[in-house]
């Protein structure tokens, strides 16, 4: 890998571990085993390095997501789907990345705050679209808000990531999840 793409994961292991306003360029450097200033000139500023962080992960986030929804027409199988992305950051000791940005938004820069907000947004516009559509093909219950029962979900999740977080869990309890799919699940 290049010395960019080190820092890039590197950079994005610190902050859904560390938090953004809890690293530094000397944490990097130590981690990666290169000097500070090695870093500075790829990104200059941390508020950049954050921002290629964010935007390097929506890709793959959003590249993921439309994964869920080619490889399973099943409303069902993608809502579940959704959520393993939720355990597989909790397995892997870390937390969502939209989660720890959030919790740190009055100490993120402006530009990062509006990454964090788009973040969620694509969350809530993929689930309320999933849920749209299982309305549709009535699998799911049509006097249900899709908007409502999308922030529902992603708040369980993001939640219940924090939750094992802080409990130092390596999976997210998922029965409160699976609760939500079958109050929303047509019987």
């Amino acid at each position: 890998m290049s010395t960019r793409s080190d820092l890039l994961n590197t950079a994005e292991l610190l902050l859904r571990t560390k938090g953004y306003a809890a690293f530094s360029y000397a944490d990097l450097a130590d981690e990666i085993g290169i000097k500070k200033a090695s870093i500075h000139h790829h990104f200059p500023t941390k508020e950049g390095l954050g921002i290629a962080v964010i935007e390097s992960y929506l890709f793959r986030f959003t590249k993921n997501l439309e994964s869920i929804n080619e490889e399973s027409s099943d409303i069902v199988v993608r809502l579940k789907e959704f959520s393993a992305l939720f355990v597989d950051s909790s397995k892997n000791g870390m937390l969502p990345l939209c989660g720890a940005l959030a919790a740190e938004l009055s100490a993120l820069p402006d530009s990062l705050k509006e990454l964090t907000k788009k973040f969620f947004e694509i969350h809530i516009e993929w689930l309320e679209s999933n849920l749209a559509i299982g309305q549709s093909e009535k699998i799911i219950k049509a006097d249900l808000n899709p908007k409502e029962i999308a922030r529902a979900i992603l708040s369980l999740l993001e939640g219940s990531s924090f939750v094992s977080w802080a409990l130092n869990d390596k999976v997210v309890d998922q029965s409160w999840f699976n609760l939500i799919l079958q109050n929303i699940i047509v019987s």
